[in-house]
């Protein structure tokens, strides 16, 4: 018998460290490195050859020598993936200011097939049709730029856990199989759960209610299933919630502040933690995206080859100040704007289109620098039954939707938690009070009064990076045609 010994041992064979002791002089010029990864892309010149190996987060160059080099290359393809033995090269011309001249590659993994897509190619990424595009998704997935957008749905969804976190906020895990739906709503998906009817859980609403009656600030990050028929660039039906709840406000303005917080903090992570992906998908404009940019994504005139590393920049822009207007007015502002049919259109519209959301937007973009609105008090037929009325007003509700650069991301508001007042509302609404004793339990037993928001992780990803459809910011898309990869 022996002992693990669980130390963790310094992974000298990745490039970032590799990167890290160059700048530290740890290693000089003329050092001894080994390094792993996989084949980005050979290019061929008259006696050696710049071979490109993709690591897990950068592509970086390697030098291949007829006369010096003990490998030949026409036994290697795109893909496969090796590890390298060579010399660190000075080189002021290189990104990470040194080359690394092969001296013997050895193949651990080869491939058993010709790719069907070009993944080391950006142009021809980009001018896929997206069902190509999703369909090859195991490999394209890889592509530098592809995996920038994912990594930057990590940013998004660390600093949201991150910012939670430090205020006092505690996580827990909500299931995803549930007999009824928290929005009461039709659209969900139904499951044979050991022959009783259930549903894939279309919000974890009830649950983070539960859960404030235990922790008073909660939140819970993971899918949502929504069975709705939609098929456009804003709808998946399958999505990363972030959800929030917390009690003891003294009104839904206390929500409100909560998120412009948490969205400045997410701006600065991205922007510090994430700044290589942003330079590669952004084209090395420094200027904050949505802000009047010309920003969207388009590959720039560095290649994703060249882009080994990110320079320090900020990409996305800080938020300062956060516009709070009423529904009521956002929409006489539309309709001011757009005289005639399409406003008074608009002013019969118990919600907003896509069109007003967008032109909503741009007016606070420019007229009051922010790419956040807060738009408040909507209409009480078009919220959730736990949504409290204004008692002021109880046509409207004290709730809010989030809008970043003219695009809904989050929904949220003041919750009812006077158990008579509750009931009433879902009698109101010819809900069926029977099917709902667990979630009403609470509000029997005491509740504070509380609210809570929902963010559509995908759909910051797809604001902040100018994305064509949101099936993009997704890793594994999920839409009413598709179920696969």
């Amino acid at each position: 018998m022996e002992l693990i010994d669980f130390t963790k041992k310094q992974d000298t064979e990745e490039i970032g460290y590799i990167i890290e002791a160059f700048r530290k002089g740890e290693l000089l010029d003329k050092s001894p490195v080994r390094v792993r990864g996989a084949i980005h892309r050979i290019r061929r010149m008259s006696g050696f050859a710049f071979v490109l190996i993709r690591s897990a987060r950068i592509v970086f160059q390697c030098v291949w020598d007829e006369k010096t080099s003990k490998v030949n290359l026409d036994d290697f393809s795109p893909e496969e993936c090796v590890v390298i033995e060579g010399i660190l090269v000075a080189e002021e011309r290189s990104r990470l200011g040194f080359d690394i001249r092969i001296s013997t590659m050895v193949r651990v993994s080869g491939k058993a097939a010709e790719l069907p897509v070009e993944i080391s190619n950006d142009k021809k990424i980009e001018a896929l049709n997206l069902n190509t595009l999703l369909d090859h998704r195991v490999l394209t997935l890889r592509n530098p730029k592809v995996r920038a957008v994912m990594r930057i749905a990590d940013g998004v969804m660390f600093a949201f856990r991150d910012f939670l976190r430090k205020e006092g906020f505690v996580e827990f895990v909500p299931p995803k199989i549930v007999c009824e739906g928290a929005e009461g709503g039709a659209d969900m998906f139904g499951v044979d759960y050991f022959g009783q009817k259930a549903y894939l859980n279309q919000s974890p609403q009830m649950y983070k209610q539960i859960m404030v009656g235990v922790f008073t600030k909660v939140y819970t990050v993971g899918p949502v299933f929504r069975a709705e028929k939609y098929s456009t660039n804003r709808h998946i039906n399958e999505f990363q919630g972030l959800d929030l709840e917390m009690g003891f406000i003294e009104s839904f303005y206390d929500l409100i502040r909560l998120e412009a917080r948490m969205m400045n903090h997410m701006m600065n992570v991205l922007n510090e933690e994430y700044a290589q992906e942003l330079e590669l998908l952004f084209g090395g404009d420094h200027r904050p995206a949505g802000s009047g940019t010309a920003a969207n994504g388009n590959t720039s005139a560095q290649t994703t080859d060249e882009k080994e590393t990110g320079k320090k920049g900020r990409y996305l822009p800080e938020i300062t100040k956060a516009p709070i207007i009423r529904f009521t007015e956002a929409k006489k502002l539309f309709a001011d704007a757009h005289p005639g049919r399409q406003g008074e259109q608009a002013l019969a519209e118990p919600d907003f289109s896509p069109e007003e959301e967008k032109w909503i937007g741009e007016y606070f973009r420019k007229e009051y620098d922010s790419p956040l609105v807060f738009v408040t008090h909507y209409p009480s037929v078009k919220r959730p039954f736990y949504t409290k009325d204004d008692p002021e007003d109880p046509e409207y509700t004290l709730s809010f939707d989030c809008l970043l650069n003219g695009l809904e991301i989050t929904t949220g508001g003041q919750r009812i938690h006077d158990y008579g007042e509750q009931v009433e509302k879902m009698r109101r609404r010819g809900m069926k009070i029977d099917d709902f004793g667990d979630y009403l339990t609470m509000h029997k037993y005491g509740m504070p009064p509380h609210g809570g928001m929902g963010l559509g992780m995908e759909r910051i990803v797809e604001n902040l990076l100018h994305l064509p459809t949101i099936k993009q910011a997704a890793a594994f898309p999920r839409d009413r045609d598709r179920l696969r990869p």
